[in-house]
């Protein structure tokens, strides 16, 4: 239809969809100050022509067409007219409402929270620490209060992230959760983002923490049966392999899935844990006696070209999961008795009852040393747990094939 061709005002509907573009912009009367706008290229939109509390004449978008009808685009008219009638400019309304929403997205709970981790992996976090937050704030945190304004959200919000993790008995995770929402809130307002802080007091209302239980491990006489079993087992050769690393260096399981060949000595038989790996932040170096040795040689023809000795499968998993070392325990019958963390009880046991030197085992576990040897010295006691740990690879052979092992003192 020809703009020409309009009999009447306010617009039809007909009209509106019909009308044709010409060679340069047009606005077509509607009534009361409102155009009907058209482009060259057929875009259509509305337009209130109003005089602002300057005195002068502006424009104001009402919105685009078909998506505002023109039944629509009047009402906006007369509310935009109203504020008019009121002093309010609506083009400075709508441009303050812009930018308070601006504002707004930059200060929900999610950006905070964002802002938080950047600093904390600025501060070189380990990777295993920033991967376990990035967990729990996608799975626990971030869907109770990430869209929320950080003004906006209230002690109850808090409160109830909280107790839905201790009602699923995640009592340490529902501690550290806390932990967390508490330093993001408490950097928030230090950045001036808000004077809220509504998680400054779940302490005092958190359930008790159960007693903590140590993580099930074996005792000595429980060894030979469990050897004999897994050296039996039909778990994939890289997920065989790491439990046994676990055995074999008494490492932190999150340590053994994610070590890397290049942290692997074949010559000077060592494995050099950097430190953004460990939960004490320096490196760490473990001796590998010879059965581990034998063991990489043999996996790496399997993962030698990948960067890490235990691969996971596509980009979202690049090592195994957390749960692979359990399912291999769990697949010889030992499910519930023994879990890759007791690897390290069941070695500090033996060992000490063995007679090997507490400081020994303890540099061993890489347990963190008080004083200045703690900090800097990342291959301590490394002659003497080679041989600790040598010794302890041949004795649970010994004891897997039923031979009588004395008891050796240090």
């Amino acid at each position: 239809m020809k703009r020409s061709e309009i009999k009447r005002r306010p617009l039809a509907d007909t009209v509106l969809a019909s009308l044709e573009p010409d060679a340069k912009v047009y606005r077509e009367p509607d009534g009361e100050g409102l155009y009907f706008r058209v482009k060259p290229n057929g875009a259509k939109s509305w337009e209130l022509r109003f005089k602002a509390t300057t005195g002068k004449w502006s424009w104001l978008g009402i919105g685009g067409y078909p998506e505002v009808g023109g039944e629509l685009a009047r009402k906006k008219a007369r509310e935009n007219r109203d504020q008019l009638s009121r002093g309010i400019d609506p083009l400075e309304q709508k441009r303050a409402d812009k930018a308070a929403t601006e504002i707004a997205k930059t200060r929900t709970f999610r950006v905070a929270a964002d802002g938080w981790l950047k600093a904390k992996v600025d501060k070189g976090l380990a990777d295993s620490t920033l991967s376990k937050i990035r967990t729990y704030l996608d799975k626990d945190i971030l869907p109770a209060l990430g869209d929320k304004q950080l003004d906006e959200i209230t002690r109850t919000d808090c409160a109830a992230l909280q107790a839905s993790l201790e009602a699923r008995n995640a009592h340490n995770v529902a501690e550290k959760c806390r932990t967390w929402v508490n330093q993001i809130f408490g950097r928030a307002i230090g950045l001036g983002l808000t004077e809220n802080d509504p998680a400054s007091r779940l302490r005092d209302i958190a359930a008790p923490t159960p007693k903590t239980q140590q993580h099930p491990h074996l005792l000595e006489p429980e060894l030979p049966e469990f050897i004999r079993a897994l050296k039996t087992t039909t778990s994939r050769l890289p997920a065989k392999t790491a439990a046994w690393l676990c055995i074999w260096t008494a490492s932190r399981p999150g340590m053994v899935r994610l070590a890397e060949w290049s942290e692997i000595d074949f010559t000077a038989a060592t494995w050099t844990t950097p430190a953004d790996k460990m939960k004490m932040r320096r490196d760490h170096v473990a001796p590998l006696p010879r059965q581990a040795l034998d063991a990489l040689r043999e996996l790496h023809r399997v993962t030698g070209r990948s960067r890490w000795l235990f691969p996971g499968v596509g980009p979202k998993n690049p090592t195994i999961s957390e749960n692979t070392i359990n399912k291999v325990f769990a697949g010889i019958g030992y499910k519930g008795r023994l879990v890759g963390h007791g690897t390290r009880h069941t070695a500090s046991t033996l060992l000490r009852e063995n007679g090997w030197q507490k400081d020994h085992i303890e540099a061993q576990l890489a347990h963190k040393e008080e004083g200045i040897a703690g900090i800097y010295n990342k291959a301590q006691y490394l002659e003497q747990r080679t041989t600790m740990m040598q010794w302890y690879a041949d004795h649970l052979d010994k004891l897997a094939a039923g031979n009588v092992v004395e008891i050796r003192r240090a």
